[in-house]
């Protein structure tokens, strides 16, 4: 007998078994149960009782069996030019650990486990869950996961695609060839699965389905944890476990917050592109650890307790902002890989620092290589375009009365929370999943089975989706970006509300910007503008917010909304909204850039103008927006009463004439009180009488009119002492100053 590499080899000289038709079935990319054809089989026939074997590989002239045990090589017949190769051995009864070797035009050769002689890697209570919609890990299921199973280290490959005749992982390991590494269906379930031996982290991939009409879709992973840059878009075979957490103290003191929500909350929105950039490095983006330093360097700087990044799973065009998602369990490549994002959040929440994301489950875009019509079928979205095409955005709609889609969601909302300790989820574009005649007009939209506009498969998932981050993730926040009147947004869902813990007050927003916006002059007739929310405060847990969506598509930067001619002018303007804004009840968000008074409106392919810095009119901005967050944080009557109505009293708003409003912040026992005066017109008030409910002194604590902070320098010499004057229905009042265009706050000290 010959020898090969130390191992005894043989050769069957038995004539090829298979037939013509799985021949044809493989080297067609037509097989649909590729385990039940390839690999190693007990053959029990009349005449023909052994053991099969079968392997199909790329670019392969000659292949061996290698019997583990004993050394035994094997020759194996070509009953393909494609590579297909099988071997009868007579009587053999029981199956045995084997390896194939294949010899390549080259001459080179390769050894390696058989893909299909090992068993599945997903169970039937893991397929029965997913099909009901409760496998909520189910990102630990399916997708590419670097496993060893018998001892063999591979990476495992599942997808959902109940529509397809076929599924094969395609990626440079097989040329791209739909033909090799063709998966098998796990019963009625809709899921492929195959266990690729050899393969490892770094290797490109994708699913190449052939759908019911012979038409070929090659799709990127749905459940993906990384993914190459543009123009490419293969999925990245990746462990997320890597990165070695030391987080703990933050994480538990998290978890010891939960149902504690009325705490400080200021929140700095981050375009993570367009923070700063590397100048010296042709402008290039910072990536994930170099912006882990200094955005938390500078967020400490600011006192904000929170950032909030815009969306950061997968998006192949910069210019939707990352709001077009094709990759929703992965961060983007865009700053590094997954385990550089695991380090920024760890380091934030080492310097105190809590980090929420941006997560998009209301649509997803049109692209070809990923989740539209996945299968050759509307799987992911509706068919119905009347259900399933959003209008404004050119985009698809998730079809959450599916099971799987909605398990699909809740795991990914789950994942980043599981893998990446994100402390919080701000659901964007809500109000279009709560509605089904969302921008659409009559005839556009169907109605539920009630007869309503409310889609009410949308509102269930986000129900379930805010309930189980609550009971998996005790502390972390889900907040809503909802723009409408909905009902019970911020409702727990056990008392029959959506479930979220805030949502951002657009209300609030659009009016008091509509009163900043307009000259001084013509204000007296709109101070409905600024008192109109207290009506609706405490019917939801708001976040006051001023977001991207405020400095973009021509509504011009937060600085040039101010309705005033010149620069100092409108930094008065925007220093005493900001004051309202850190004084009004609810959460802060602020977006990047709006601290310092940018000019220009924000552009996401460069930098904000940090320069501008040098200049007191932005700078003063910038160091009164650290005071009212350093005194939003160690005041807990500015920051622990947002959702009490007791914590809020108007004292005075009647005086349209001069523009002045005036509110108290208080605790229960009212021993703790804050005076909130604000002047919005350009002229100095002397002598104004304000009624207040304590005599005493009062402290000046913020006058957003101070040479300070870029201001003339008026007011009140930083204290006022109450005089037995009867103002406002109260006994005592302080006789003020009030500067132009600005915002005080004081506080009572003593009797």
């Amino acid at each position: 007998m010959a020898r090969r590499s130390g191992l005894e080899r043989t050769t069957s000289r038995t004539t090829v078994i298979i037939t013509k038709k799985q021949i044809a079935a493989l080297t067609d990319a037509r097989e649909a149960e590729p385990h039940a054809v390839l690999g190693m089989h007990v053959l029990k026939k009349t005449g023909k009782s052994g053991i099969v074997v079968r392997a199909f590989v790329s670019g392969a002239t000659s292949a061996e069996v290698i019997e583990l045990k004993g050394g035994k090589a094997i020759a194996m017949e070509q009953a393909s030019e494609d590579g297909l190769f099988e071997v009868f051995i007579p009587r053999r009864s029981k199956v045995f650990s084997y390896q194939i070797r294949v010899t390549y035009a080259s001459g080179e050769s390769r050894q390696f486990h058989d893909p299909y002689r090992f068993l599945p890697t997903l169970g039937e209570s893991d397929l029965y869950l997913f099909n009901e919609g409760n496998e909520h890990r189910v990102y630990k299921k399916l997708g590419a996961h670097v496993r060893e199973i018998d001892g063999v280290p591979g990476v495992s490959f599942a997808v959902w695609a109940p529509s397809a005749k076929r599924v094969s992982v395609v990626g440079n390991f097989n040329r791209w060839d739909g033909r090799y590494f063709p998966m098998r269906a796990l019963g009625a379930s809709g899921v492929w699965e195959l266990f690729i031996p050899g393969l490892g982290e770094g290797e490109l991939y994708k699913f190449e389905i052939l759908d019911q009409r012979d038409n070929i879709h090659v799709k990127t992973d749905p459940f993906g944890t990384y993914f190459e840059a543009p123009p490419g878009n293969a999925s990245i075979v990746y462990n997320t476990r890597h990165h070695e957490w030391k987080d703990g103290e933050w994480m538990e003191k998290r978890a010891k917050s939960a149902g504690d929500i009325d705490r400080p909350l200021s929140v700095y929105e981050v375009h993570l592109g367009s923070w700063k950039r590397k100048v010296e490095d042709a402008a290039r983006p910072l990536n994930y650890r170099e912006l882990a330093v200094m955005l938390a360097d500078y967020v400490i700087e600011m006192g904000f307790t929170h950032i909030e990044v815009m969306p950061l799973a997968e998006h192949p065009f910069d210019g939707s902002w990352g709001y077009q998602v094709t990759g929703f369990f992965a961060p983007t490549h865009r700053f590094g890989n997954p385990e550089d994002f695991a380090f920024f959040v760890d380091h934030l929440h080492q310097r105190g620092i809590g980090i929420i994301l941006d997560w998009v489950p209301a649509h997803f875009p049109r692209d070809s290589f990923a989740l539209a019509e996945f299968d050759g079928t509307h799987l992911y979205e509706h068919a119905d375009p009347r259900q399933g095409a959003h209008m404004d955005w050119g985009t698809l709609i998730f079809n959450y009365g599916r099971n799987e889609v909605k398990g699909f969601l809740v795991a990914n909302a789950l994942a980043w929370l599981d893998r990446y300790h994100i402390d919080g989820l701000r659901v964007d574009a809500v109000a279009s999943m709560l509605y089904l005649d969302y921008s659409r007009e009559d005839g556009e939209w169907i109605p539920n089975k009630h007869g309503g506009r409310e889609n009410l498969e949308a509102i269930e998932f986000l129900k379930e989706t805010n309930r189980l981050v609550h009971d998996y993730y005790p502390g972390v926040l889900m907040i809503a970006e909802e723009s409408t009147a909905f009902a019970g947004v911020t409702k727990p869902v056990e008392e029959g509300g959506v479930g979220f813990d805030f949502k951002w007050n657009m209300g609030w927003m659009h009016d008091t910007l509509e009163y900043f916006q307009r000259e001084p002059i013509h204000r007296k007739w709109h101070q409905n503008d600024l008192t109109f929310a207290a009506l609706y405060q405490w019917s939801e847990n708001f976040v006051s917010v001023f977001s991207h969506d405020e400095v973009v598509h021509g509504k011009e930067s937060m600085l040039y909304k101010m309705g005033a001619w010149h620069i100092p002018e409108k930094a008065a303007n925007l220093r005493s909204l900001y004051a309202l804004m850190w004084t009004w009840p609810g959460k802060k968000c602020l977006f990047m850039g709006c601290e310092f008074g940018q000019s220009h409106e924000w552009k996401y392919a460069g930098s904000l103008d940090w320069h501008l810095c040098e200049y007191i009119d932005h700078e003063g901005i910038r160091l009164l927006v650290r005071d009212l967050n350093q005194l939003y944080a160690r005041e807990p009557v500015l920051s622990c009463t947002d959702l009490k109505p007791s914590g809020f009293r108007w004292v005075a708003a009647h005086d349209t004439d001069s523009s002045v409003i005036c509110f108290l912040r208080q605790d229960e026992t009212e021993k703790t009180l804050f005076l909130i005066v604000g002047h919005f017109t350009p002229a100095t008030q002397e002598n104004y009488l304000i009624g207040v409910p304590r005599g005493g002194r009062w402290e000046e604590v913020i006058n957003t009119n101070s040479e300070f902070y870029g201001g003339a320098g008026i007011g009140n010499g930083g204290e006022v002492h109450a005089v037995d004057v009867e103002t406002d229905g109260m006994a005592q009042s302080l006789r003020l100053t009030l500067p132009p265009l600005t915002t005080m706050i004081f506080k009572w000290t003593a009797e």
